[in-house]
């Protein structure tokens, strides 16, 4: 049985809800300041997959650790489940994978996920079953007596999981969590964040991945020096208006309207006009970084 009641209601409020938020930090000793997040406004949806992407330097970290309330935000206001992100109420909703954790490498992986579990307020009744299932599902269960000092990379991203999940958040945020995994372990934790979501929960995750982004995302949006760039549906932003595939019987392409005479002078068909999809990696080059190609 999970930590969290199955029958408790869902939220009508957003899980995540950004106004007009800014992040500025003073550097040097001139008054100089350096805006890390400028006016940005987001909403993430109770149950969605949101990723959110940008270069370095951009702004995801610091969006992330404005929502963690780890940054007290220099204007504008954060939101979680309709509570302030500084409140330990809306804190206790979410589950936390930072992109490069530090656990203690003297603990087991089962006591260490048993030591995160009590952080977040689990109970002594049931905490032993609660703390196997997490890491039977992470596909840690017979590792979980091990030292996490002798965890591979893939090990110490499923462990960071099982911690994220123990007591059971309506919402995780995930910072990389296949940064440094192989294939295998990727394509693993991939599927743990679908199974998360068909359970109704709510996962914010930033990833240089966009091929899986783009695959387990529902909305996307792209930061770029601060800034919201781009923001929707995947499908909605991969799907280019612009541009016409030609699906004809095994002949070469050419203008559309001379081809359709050419094929009817020759008894066949123009079998149908598609929309193609652009690359999601295409659409965040296309809107960071510089000039466009």
């Amino acid at each position: 049985m999970s930590a969290r009641s199955a029958a408790t209601p869902p939220s009508a409020s957003p899980a995540v809800a950004l106004r007009g938020l800014v992040k500025d930090f003073s550097i040097g000793l001139r008054g100089v300041k350096l805006r890390a997040v400028d006016h940005l406004d987001l909403t993430v949806a109770a149950g969605q997959v949101y990723g959110l992407l940008g270069p370095n330097g951009s702004g995801k970290s610091t969006t992330i650790k404005l929502l963690l309330g780890l940054l007290e935000p220099s204007a504008g206001s954060c939101q979680i489940f309709g509570l302030p992100c500084d409140r330990v109420e809306a804190r206790r909703d979410v589950g936390y994978l930072p992109e490069s954790p530090y656990f203690y490498r003297h603990l087991t992986g089962r006591e260490l996920v048993r030591f995160y579990a009590q952080m977040g307020g689990l109970r002594r009744a049931g905490l032993a079953v609660r703390v196997a299932e997490v890491l039977h599902v992470v596909g840690l269960a017979e590792a979980a007596d091990r030292r996490v000092g002798t965890y591979s990379k893939g090990m110490l991203q499923r462990v960071g999981l099982a911690q994220a999940m123990v007591h059971d958040p309506r919402l995780l945020i995930l910072d990389e969590p296949t940064a440094g995994v192989d294939p295998v372990g990727s394509a693993a934790i991939t599927e743990l964040i679908l199974k998360l979501k068909a359970q109704g929960k709510t996962v914010l995750i930033t990833s240089h991945l966009l091929g899986q982004i783009e695959d387990i995302c529902d909305r996307v949006a792209i930061l770029d020096r601060g800034r919201l760039v781009l923001e929707g549906s995947v499908p909605d932003l991969v799907g280019r208006a612009d541009r016409q595939a030609l699906v004809v019987e095994a002949l070469p392409p050419g203008e559309l309207e001379e081809l359709r005479a050419w094929l009817a002078a020759r008894g066949r068909k123009l079998e149908s006009v598609e929309t193609p999809r652009a690359r999601l990696d295409r659409i965040f080059l296309d809107h960071v970084g510089g000039k466009k190609p």
